[in-house]
């Protein structure tokens, strides 16, 4: 066994682990840590595929910002408003049709394996850094107005939910 496939192996289990982890956790606030998790080691898989950019792009959007908000929905509503009675019915369909995503993918995993060598690694233009940096350059200089509306837009949206938790806290 390679030192690749030792850790994609490890990386694997973290990832399962971390995904049951926030399925079956009865706090809200647990399940939400459980996914900044999983996408922190699907970050480290896109790493080890040679995709620097997209793994910062996944820990930046998804386990910052979408956790945030994430987050603000909980504390909104509160974790005992999202919990409820565990019922079977309500779980049968979304589990046949993960049942048949598992199938479809061990399919094409196999079918895959047969046919194809090893993953092809992107051309070696796409991680330079001059090629990054201009992408940062783009972004901070082209796209800097609407990056600062929508870190204010985000700001008042979390002191708004803190006010309105505030407010209805003091009610009763």
């Amino acid at each position: 066994m390679t030192l690749d496939l030792i850790l994609f192996i490890v990386l694997a289990l973290i990832a399962i682990t971390t995904a049951l982890g926030m399925l079956f956790s009865r706090n809200a606030i647990y399940s939400a840590l459980f996914l900044v998790l999983n996408f922190i080691t699907v970050a480290v898989f896109y790493i080890f595929l040679g995709a620097p950019f997209i793994a910062m792009a996944q820990i930046t959007v998804y386990a910052g910002a979408i956790m945030v908000l994430f987050l603000f929905v909980i504390m909104l509503l509160g974790a005992e408003a999202i919990a409820g009675e565990f019922k079977w019915r309500d779980v049968l369909f979304p589990g046949i049709l993960g049942l048949i995503l598992a199938l479809e993918s061990a399919y094409l995993l196999v079918t895959r394996a047969r046919t194809a060598g090893d993953v092809r690694q992107p051309a070696d233009i796409v991680n330079t850094m001059p090629n990054l940096r201009e992408l940062g350059m783009a972004l901070f200089q082209d796209y800097l107005l609407p990056f600062e509306v929508t870190s204010i837009l985000l700001l008042v949206a979390m002191v708004g939910a803190i006010v309105l938790i505030r407010k209805e806290k003091r009610v009763h």
